[in-house]
């Protein structure tokens, strides 16, 4: 799950009360979809994307399955969408949970080097989506990394 730090960051999360945060403003449907198949407990990696080193900062826990982003319907919210409406919302959102941070970055080029990691979506070209799904096999992979 990617996030600009400047945005919110890994350290934004951990002061969270709980260090809990919902995961809002996701406006792409494939990510969106990729969002509505995590389940509690699922682990998700924190990547600062969009900064001078951009990878992977830690580890989230899910901690509230899908449900309705409201911000949508919030006309001064940057994430609202007019043609999201309560009857037929377009935007879902997660809860998240701090549970690890790396004591460095898990740079995009260290990934991107990593033979096992060749079809991991975040490092193929042009890959922009905020949210991916990284298999077991991938997961094991980065943690090798740490």
């Amino acid at each position: 799950m990617k996030s600009e730090p400047n945005v919110f960051s890994i350290d934004d999360l951990i002061a969270r009360p709980n260090q809990i945060e919902p995961w809002e403003g996701v406006r792409n449907y494939q990510a969106r979809n990729f969002m509505r198949e995590m389940e509690c407990d699922d682990l998700a990696f924190f990547y600062h994307s969009n900064c001078k080193e951009a990878g992977i900062v830690g580890i989230m826990k899910i901690v509230k399955s899908a449900y309705v982003d409201d911000s949508a319907f919030d006309e001064k919210s940057p994430y609202f969408d007019s043609k999201s409406t309560l009857e037929k919302p377009r935007w879902w959102r997660v809860d998240v949970q701090f549970v690890r941070k790396f004591e460095r970055t898990i740079t995009l080029h260290e990934l991107k080097i990593q033979s096992e990691l060749a079809d991991f979506q975040l490092v193929q070209r042009g890959n922009r989506l905020s949210i991916l799904p990284v298999t077991e096999t991938q997961w094991e992979c980065i943690l090798l990394q740490i």
